[in-house]
C-alpha cells in the first residue's frame, strides 16, 4: 500500500502538519508532537523527509515576517553547535538502527516535557524576580546549539534548547521570534543535503509532502485565528501531555525492535 492510499498516513500526517502550522501561527512548541506522531506508523527518517519541504515553505513565510527583528549575536553563538548537531543527527539516521532512532525521538519528546513541566517555570520565576540576564558564552552556546541542530534533524523540533539559551538573553518578543525563525530556516536548509544523501527525497515522499502542503498553509492561518480566541496555556498543556504519551509509545516500539 502506498502512502497516498494508506489511511494511517493521513491519520497521523494531517494532525502533524496542522501542529506545525499552529506553532508558526503562535502556539510555539506544539510542533514537537508532529514527527513522533508520524513515527508511530512509518520510519522516523522517512517522516522527517516528508515534513522537511513543508517546513521550508513555512520558513520562507516566517522569515519574511521577522526579517527585521532578530538578534545577530545569539545566532552567531548558536550556529557552530547547530551545524555539529546536524552532522550528529545525520550520523544517527544513517548508522543507527531504526529502533534506536525511535528511542532517541521518544527520549527527546520526554526531555521536552520535563523541561516544560519543571525547568521552564523556574527560569521564568528567576527572571521575573530580577535575575541578571547572562552574557553569551561559547561552552553553553555550543552544547545547546548542538542540541538544537540534533533535535531539529531527528524530530524537526529544536526550539526547546534554543529557548533555554535565548529567552534569558533576548528581552524583546519580536527579536526572540525573529532569531528563532532565521536560525531554524538556516538549519532546515542545511538539512537538505543530508536527507538527499540518505535517499529520502524519493518521488513518493515528495508527492506526500506536496499533498500535505495546503493543509500546512491553512494551519498557519488557523494558528493565528485560534491564538486570539482560546487559551494558549491550556492548549499547550494538552499538547505536552500528548507528547509525553507518544514519547513513551515510541520508546516501547524501539525497545521491541
Amino acid at each position: 500500500m502506498s502512502l497516498l492510499t494508506d489511511p494511517w498516513f493521513y491519520a497521523t500526517a494531517l494532525p502533524a502538519v496542522t501542529l506545525y502550522g499552529l506553532s508558526k501561527g503562535g502556539f510555539a512548541g506544539v510542533s514537537l508532537l508532529s514527527l513522533p506522531l508520524m513515527s508511530l506508523v512509518m520510519a522516523p527518517v522517512q517522516a522527517a523527509a516528508i515534513l522537511l519541504p513543508v517546513l521550508l515553505v513555512q520558513d520562507a513565510v516566517t522569515v519574511t515576517s521577522f526579517r527585521k527583528t532578530w538578534d545577530r549575536s545569539t545566532l552567531i553563538y548558536l550556529m557552530p553547535g547547530a551545524l555539529a548537531g546536524i552532522v550528529l543527527g545525520w550520523l544517527t539516521a544513517s548508522v543507527v538502527p531504526q529502533g534506536s532512532v525511535r528511542i532517541a525521538v521518544g527520549v527527546i519528546a520526554l526531555l521536552f516535557c520535563f523541561n516544560t513541566w519543571f525547568l521552564a517555570p523556574r527560569r521564568a520565576a528567576a527572571l521575573s524576580g530580577g535575575a541578571v540576564s547572562p552574557s553569551h558564552t561559547w561552552p553553553q552556546a555550543g552544547i545547546l546549539g548542538t542540541a538544537c541542530g540534533y533535535a531539529s534533524f531527528v524530530v524537526h523540533a529544536g526550539s526547546p534548547p534554543f529557548l533555554f539559551y535565548a529567552v534569558p538573553r533576548i528581552a524583546s518578543k519580536e527579536a526572540l521570534a525573529g532569531t528563532m525563525a532565521v536560525l531554524f530556516a538556516i538549519i532546515n536548509l542545511l538539512k537538505v543535503p543530508p536527507y538527499f544523501g540518505l535517499g529520502q527525497f524519493t518521488e513518493a515522499n515528495l508527492t506526500a509532502a506536496a499533498v500535505l502542503l495546503p493543509m500546512a498553509v491553512l494551519a498557519n492561518v488557523g494558528g493565528v485565528w485560534l491564538v486570539r480566541r482560546i487559551s494558549p496555556v491550556l492548549f499547550f498543556r494538552a499538547i505536552t501531555a500528548l507528547t509525553f504519551v507518544v514519547g513513551i509509545l515510541l520508546i516501547m516500539q524501539g525497545i521491541r525492535a
